[in-house]
Order: structure tokens, then sequence, then C-alpha cells
């Protein structure tokens, strides 16, 4: 994550800015969006959140590469974005 992104999300129409350097799931938790998780590590899958748009940059330790390929879902608390934008379902 060397750039920040932004993150749209569909359900309540909020954009959130993630700063060079943060997780998206810090920056939801400031934005005061609550989201669950648990290890913040990418190990146990608690904040797995579905992608609608934009590629994540998957550095998980849950998916499998299959589940990695489709960018259906990704993992908030450590992985980034490809590009400028993702929309998630939240």
């Amino acid at each position: 994550m060397s750039e920040g992104f932004k993150v749209k999300l569909a359900r309540s129409g909020q954009t959130v800015t993630v700063e060079k350097d943060s997780s998206i799931l810090f920056a939801l938790l400031d934005a005061g969006v609550s989201v669950p998780y648990s290890c913040s590590s990418g190990l146990c899958g608690t904040c797995e959140v579905d992608v609608l748009s934009g590629t994540p940059d998957h550095k998980d330790f849950v998916l499998t590469e299959e589940e990695r390929a489709t960018n259906r879902t990704i993992m908030i608390c450590c992985s980034g974005v490809i590009g400028d934008e993702i929309e998630l379902d939240l």
C-alpha cells in the first residue's frame, strides 16, 4: 500500500480515504465505521468483505489462490488496492 486510495461504501454511500501505510480497516474505524475484525494481520478471516468493484491487492493468509483470482472478497485488515479506488459491500 505505497500510495493512498479511496474506499467507497456501497450501503452508506460514504467514501473513506486510506492514507499511505495505513489499512482499510483502520481508515474505516477512524471514520466511525463499525466493521468486524479480530487478528488485524490477515490470519483469521473475520474482516472479510465483499468487493463490488475495483481490484484488491491481497495480502492475507486466508484466501486460496483461486479465491484471490476472483477478486470477490478482501480482508480489509491487511490487503490494499491495485489502483485508486475500491467499492465494498458496506
